[in-house]
């Protein structure tokens, strides 16, 4: 295994050496292209594209070096040679087309390299040599044209001119091109050419001139008709159309007779042709033309027709109608030719026939359908036929009885917008509000099921059933709606709110009921709200008007209290109501007892006090103070002992009562009687708390 991949290794590096010691004694390092004498030079100067190449070289034989030029990307010429001198590619008396983008590539030893790209613009061209085949020819005899563009090559395209006009014709080469001028008289031939060196065209000044004469036929067409004069429709005319001279010399030559655009007949120069035709008015415009080879010979004549009748009208009425209803329409030919008629009457006919039709004289009566319609009538005599124009029937839909609605809400004292629709009916529809039988507004709609709006000021609750409408679309009795039903909203005016009990024992633990009243269409939404809480206490909504709220009283009730009262037109609110929530009887009693132990506590300090004094100690003599001396439930309570300058005082409230029901302190101690310091002598003052 290891031999194998020894070997497998020195035979690639003996691969590489060799290829690579192919490229090291040669390398190109350049290959430049340079026009000269420049890379823009006039028409026939001599051009010489030079390709320069430099090669790093050690080899001392001669190299074979292979040249490519190219124009436009394309190879136009190769050459291969040993010398190391510049090559030199020559465009002797260079052209038009000859511009373009050159290139040089050279290919040496395996090695290759190619120049940049170099545009040669080659200015001028040689003015084209026209020549004719006949300096005088006959109309419709041809020419042919010869246009030389000298010394030009390349893809080259030649124009023809007659005066400022092209011939339309073209030639890709200097082959002769036929072409035969067109009217008689004197012309003025030139050409052009043009040479294409994609994407670009390079167009010569124009060619010298040469005249060319046309000369006229002697022969043309003959047109003869009779009678010319008092000609009705229906008459019979004889028209011939000949030739004026022997058309021998001209056998291919060809009459046509029309009459319009109506081919009549046709023949050759050997032929009179004769044709009996029937006149219509109000002209009868006949051609008779005869063409020799490319000419074109014209005879033409008109002859006044009289009309024999009229085109025929055909009318309706009445001029609208429904769809149902009965339709007359009349045919008529206002103008008759009765000598010329004879007393042949006039055949009238409708050609959209219709079911159950009646018709005399041109009338015809029928019902009008459900769709629209058109209609055309014709009318017959001698042999003549008219037709009216067309007469389009669109029988409308009658209105159907309108209803009457609102949009929105009606409320008192606000603008109200009153709809008005009927169903079915061909628009434009004017519709019409009523009120107690008398016209208040009109409107036009239109538009198919588009309603009409009308806007009214609603003043009173019942004036919305004085209104109804009228709907019409045309001449017939309009349609009526039916009164509108609605109810009025009439918006919130006021509110009350009493509190029960009115009077008595408004404290905790009882219930108090808040009731509000008002005026307003119902439904009403009511709530309760307190002055210090932005949230209602009680939502609900009423068909009455009043509604009340039932509570259980704590002492966190006291405030002011209010209602407010929403119906779908607005909203108000209701006196504010105070509630003074008192202490409960119980409370009240507790709280007396505990006033009169702290008062029995220090009366009989007082007296200890006093006893000592009459042994003999030098104090002052006690007073005893309660205040405020009528407390009420939720009154803090101060008692005050004042000896000599020594003041002993004693608190509690109803609250710190209230807040504490297992009559324990902040500090765990039991709250009773209040206790003085051991030594009343060293203090002026004691506050000492007392939880009740």
């Amino acid at each position: 295994m290891g031999l194998l991949l020894l070997l497998t290794s020195t035979l690639l590096f003996s691969s590489f050496h060799s290829g690579t010691a192919l490229n090291a004694d040669l390398k190109i390092t350049s290959v430049d292209l340079s026009v000269e004498p420049s890379d823009e030079v006039s028409r026939g100067t001599n051009v010489t594209l030079r390709c320069k190449g430099k090669v790093l070289t050690s080899r001392m034989d001669a190299l074979i070096r292979v040249y490519t030029i190219s124009k436009d990307d394309v190879v136009i010429y190769n050459k291969t040679t040993s010398s190391s001198e510049d090559f030199l590619y020559h465009l002797p008396e260079a052209r038009v087309s000859n511009n373009g983008k050159y290139r040089c590539r050279m290919h040496m030893m395996g090695e290759e390299m190619g120049s940049q790209a170099v545009r040669l613009s080659v200015t001028g061209m040689s003015t084209p040599i026209l020549q004719l085949s006949k300096a005088i020819v006959t109309e419709g005899e041809a020419v042919n044209a010869t246009c030389l563009a000298p010394g030009e090559t390349g893809s080259i395209l030649f124009n023809f001119y007659d005066g400022s006009k092209d011939i339309d014709k073209m030639g890709q080469s200097s082959n002769p091109v036929m072409f035969r001028p067109k009217g008689v008289g004197d012309h003025v031939i030139r050409c052009s050419y043009s040479v294409f060196v994609m994407p670009d065209k390079f167009s010569s000044p124009q060619s010298n001139a040469v005249n060319l004469t046309v000369k006229e036929l002697s022969v043309g067409p003959v047109l003869t008709i009779s009678p010319q004069d008092n000609v009705y429709e229906g008459d019979a005319l004889k028209i011939t159309c000949s030739v004026n001279d022997s058309m021998k010399d001209y056998p291919d030559a060809l009459l046509l007779l029309s009459q319009g655009d109506t081919l009549l007949n046709s023949g050759n120069t050997f032929v009179h042709a004769n044709w009996i035709v029937q006149a219509t008015g109000p002209e009868l415009n006949v051609v008779c033309r005869l063409y020799v080879r490319s000419a074109e010979k014209v005879a033409m004549k008109t002859v006044s027709v009289t009309e024999l009748f009229s085109v025929p009208i055909l009318q309706m009425s009445p001029s609208e109608v429904f769809q149902g209803d009965s339709i007359r329409l009349t045919c008529t030919s206002r103008i008759l030719s009765y000598d010329k008629l004879g007393g042949e009457p006039l055949i009238y006919r409708l050609e959209s026939l219709t079911d159950n039709m009646t018709q005399a004289n041109g009338i015809f009566v029928f019902k009008a359908k459900k769709i629209d319609f058109n209609y055309t009538c014709t009318v017959v005599a001698k042999g003549i036929k008219k037709k009216s124009n067309v007469l389009a029937i669109n029988p409308k839909v009658p209105v159907s009885a309108p209803k009457i609605s609102v949009h929105g809400s009606a409320i008192l004292g606000k603008e109200l917008n009153i709809s008005c629709l009927s169903e079915t009916g061909t628009p434009p529809i004017t519709y019409t509000l009523w009120k107690n039988n008398k016209q208040d507004n009109t409107v036009v709609v239109q538009e198919f099921h588009k309603p009409a709006m009308f806007t009214v000021l609603v003043s009173e609750p019942e004036q919305l059933h004085e209104y109804f409408c009228r709907a019409s679309n045309g001449n017939r009795e309009p349609e009526l709606s039916d009164k509108l039903r609605t109810a009025v909203i009439v918006p919130m005016t006021k509110a009350y709110l009493m509190v029960l009990p009115t009077s008595g024992d408004i404290s905790e633990g009882h219930s108090v009921t808040l009731i509000c009243s008002f005026t307003g269409t119902p439904p009403v939404t009511v709530g309760w709200y307190r002055e210090s809480d932005s949230n209602s206490l009680n939502l609900t909504t009423t068909k009455i008007n009043t509604t009340s709220y039932t509570f259980i009283l704590s002492k966190k009730h006291s405030d002011k209290y209010y209602c407010k009262a929403q119906n779908r037109a607005n909203f108000v609110e209701s006196n504010r109501v105070e509630l003074e929530v008192g202490m409960a009887k119980w409370k009240k009693l507790l709280i007396s007892g505990t006033v009169i132990l702290v008062v029995s506590s220090l009366v009989m300090m007082g007296c200890v006090l006093f006893i000592r004094s009459r042994r003999g100690e030098r104090k002052p003599s006690a007073e005893l103070s309660v205040k405020p001396a009528s407390p009420k439930s939720d009154d803090s309570l101060t008692v005050t002992l004042t000896h000599g300058t020594e003041v002993y005082n004693a608190a509690t409230d109803a609250a710190s009562f209230y807040d504490d029901k297992g009559g324990r302190e902040a500090n765990g101690t039991r709250g009773s009687v209040a206790s003085l310091p051991a030594d009343v002598s060293d203090r002026s003052s004691y506050n000492i708390p007392v939880t009740v």
